[in-house]
């Protein structure tokens, strides 16, 4: 079974059917239904901040669980990893490199992300559209 990390910009885009990513992410993740969904600790937690300034912080809690994803912790190895991938992409921001990490840690098939940039800097990055 393939082993696929998500990004946050992809869960964000779900969860608000305003968002213009919303199309591509449904898409993309009902592509994928069948396979081994992870989020990282620190995508969760970017993905529910602006649900939990709306004060809806577990209606967005019960649709991410809904959707399977197991969350993957940043243990030791995903931070030294984050640290060597920012090294070698100056522009690359430190929740960005923690989710590309985790993929990394985790040998995952695929990450899923709403950022073309990310293709420049793994092989796994699939945007959604």
């Amino acid at each position: 079974m393939a082993l696929i990390v998500v990004d946050a910009s992809v869960v964000i885009a779900l969860l608000d059917p305003a968002d213009a990513h919303n199309p591509g992410a449904r898409r993309a993740l009902e592509l994928v239904a069948e396979a081994d969904l992870a989020i990282p600790a620190s995508a969760l937690a970017e993905t529910l901040v602006a649900p939990a300034r709306a004060g809806k912080l577990e209606q967005a809690r019960r649709s991410i669980r809904a959707l399977e994803l197991r969350v993957a912790d940043a243990g030791e190895e995903v931070a030294v990893e984050a640290a060597r991938l920012r090294a070698g992409h100056r522009s690359l921001r430190l929740p960005d490199a923690l989710v590309l990490a985790t993929a990394e840690a985790l040998g995952a098939d695929v990450v899923l992300t709403g950022d073309a940039s990310w293709r420049a800097i793994s092989r796994r990055v699939r945007v959604v559209d």
